[in-house]
């Protein structure tokens, strides 16, 4: 059966040697003193003033190959872990803010219990097999909201799940939350049950809590989504040749970062970039050009032989 094609393999292979010479010659803003200590020990170039590391290719290629092509994620019951190179699987959306009330009509903030229904609905669901966490817990401290968030998620659903925390500090929370529910850092080490995600600040930037969180995650070996988030026309340019261009060098940032802490540590290359709604300026995830994009990221991941997760419709 043919399946919806963007990018032919020249076009893969223009797009990677673009991605090298500008990872080199321009580079990415990451912040974070010990992420940039990292970068600058494995040999690039940080400017600490700006924040701008520029990536040497040959680096670049290397991280690319030490990500495994897998990345196994288990439920905490008898399923089948989610693997394999050409395995495609299904997730919820994230991360709503509003929601329409199903009992009342109203359209208002999320809330901790709405997270509870919905992730409880979609573990239902079986054509769901990962549930990312759908909606934010805002009725909640919002310093470890995240911690909250992790909990209603394991509580109701058997699934894998995929969460997001801000900075090191939670993320090292999250991720003890995460081995109490394997039963101890070694079994969650062998059988993750949880991927956490960092998204670049397009155009071009990781920040000191996304930095964090690569790290971190990378100490223990939990699987890590780099997942860039770009706006055609907004935040990366408007043709989507120079969105990609954008994309690759935000995610393949992240993956570098992650490689260099601990080399061979389960990684995605992700993206949920789409257009930017230049009359509404909003970022509309219903539109053609985010399945364009999205299929087109799912073969650069093909091409570097590394798992995605993509956002479309």
């Amino acid at each position: 059966m043919s399946r919806y094609s963007i990018l032919s393999r020249s076009d893969l292979e223009a797009l990677h040697e673009a991605t090298l010479n500008f990872m080199e010659s321009y580079g990415v803003c990451v912040f974070g003193k010990e992420a940039q200590e990292i970068l600058s020990a494995g040999g690039c170039q940080v400017d600490k003033a700006t924040g701008k590391v520029r990536f040497p290719r040959n680096l670049v290629n290397d991280c690319i190959k030490s990500v495994p092509s897998s990345v196994p994620l288990h439920g905490r019951a008898s399923l089948e872990p989610m693997t394999g190179t050409d395995f495609v699987s299904f997730t919820t959306f994230g991360t709503g803010v509003v929601v329409i009330d199903p009992y009342t009509g109203e359209r208002r903030d999320s809330t901790l219990q709405d997270l509870r229904d919905i992730t409880r609905f979609a573990d239902a669901v079986p054509e769901v097999d990962l549930v990312t966490i759908p909606v934010a817990a805002q009725d909640v401290t919002e310093e470890i909201k995240e911690l909250y968030e992790t909990e209603a998620l394991y509580e109701n659903t058997i699934k894998p799940i995929a969460g997001g925390t801000e900075g090191g500090e939670n993320t090292r929370s999250v991720i003890r939350i995460a081995a109490a529910v394997a039963g101890g850092a070694e079994e969650l080490r062998k059988k993750p049950n949880i991927t956490l995600t960092t998204c670049p600040n397009s155009p071009l930037e990781i920040h000191e809590s996304g930095s964090e969180q690569i790290i971190e995650c990378a100490k223990v070996g939990l699987p890590h989504c780099i997942l860039s988030m770009g706006l055609a026309g907004g935040t990366t340019p408007v043709t989507l040749a120079g969105t990609l261009l954008v994309t690759n060098c935000e995610i393949l940032a992240g993956i570098v970062l992650g490689q260099l802490v601990n080399k061979g540590f389960p990684m995605y290359y992700g993206s949920s970039t789409t257009i930017m709604d230049l009359k509404l300026m909003t970022s509309p995830v219903g539109a053609p050009e985010h399945a364009m994009i999205s299929a087109a990221v799912t073969e650069i991941g093909a091409f570097y032989g590394i798992p995605t997760d993509v956002g479309g419709t």
